[in-house]
């Protein structure tokens, strides 16, 4: 499997970088409340993020008491932040592609990733590795971007509006065609995978995992009324999907 670096990308991490680091942003608002709730308890487990980007998520576990934490990011630029904002004694961050997953001794209680799902092209093989990898009852909790946001591929205007720009709709183009999407974000050629949900529900089964639970992304009404610029087009389509398995 072809391996993604875009975070080494000097633009495209400097660009990541300014968008975490405001008040608001879609990560912090949306994505990391929703899959912290559907945790396990973390308390004296051995851990695996896969692409742990600048660390937040270890860093969390390791407060929440995990016995230790493998951070993993193919990014060297991501792996620098996470080592200097979100070390701790319990978490070990190490340079490795979610492709080279086979590279990794021992097993984990709960593995996780938050939003590198999308850059993988063999959805069921990376599942597969990760069953593997787990201890009999173990989790995998993960988020990636939702198929309705990655059907979207920049062909069309990502929403319909009104003449004065208010979001009537969102636009979807070639749901049911899978595989490699190219868009511009920041960067020209920006690769994402697509799936179809139901792809998404059987390769879990495939590999061998129970799924205990599924969100979709959701703003906080507060938010909502607050910043409706910045994010009521989530109320036309989810931008993240979420999912708890059990092996």
């Amino acid at each position: 499997m072809p391996q993604q670096n875009i975070y080494d990308n000097d633009a495209f991490f400097d660009n990541f970088s300014n968008l975490r680091s405001r008040e608001i942003n879609f990560n912090d608002v949306i994505e990391t409340p929703i899959i912290s709730s559907m945790l396990p308890d973390l308390y004296g487990k051995k851990i695996l993020d896969i692409g742990c980007g600048m660390g937040q998520h270890a860093m969390q576990y390791s407060k929440a008491g995990a016995y230790s934490v493998l951070g993993i990011d193919i990014s060297e630029k991501m792996l620098g932040y996470a080592k200097a904002n979100n070390s701790a004694e319990n978490i070990i961050y190490r340079r490795l592609a979610f492709e080279d997953l086979e590279q990794i001794d021992g097993k984990f209680d709960l593995v996780t990733s938050s939003l590198a799902f999308d850059y993988v092209e063999d959805f069921l093989l990376l599942l597969k590795r990760i069953n593997v990898l787990l201890n009999e009852g173990g989790y995998l909790v993960f988020s990636m971007s939702h198929p309705i946001s990655t059907a979207w591929d920049g062909v069309y205007d990502r929403y319909t509006r009104t003449e004065d720009g208010v979001r009537l709709y969102a636009n979807l183009h070639n749901y049911g065609i899978e595989g490699e999407r190219r868009i511009k974000w920041v960067v020209d050629d920006y690769e994402v995978y697509h799936r179809k949900v139901s792809t998404l529900i059987n390769d879990m089964i495939s590999a061998g995992f129970i799924i205990e639970e599924c969100q979709e992304s959701m703003v906080p009404e507060e938010m909502l009324k607050e910043h409706p610029d910045m994010f009521d087009g989530v109320v036309h389509h989810p931008d993240f999907i979420f999912f708890r398995c059990r092996k």
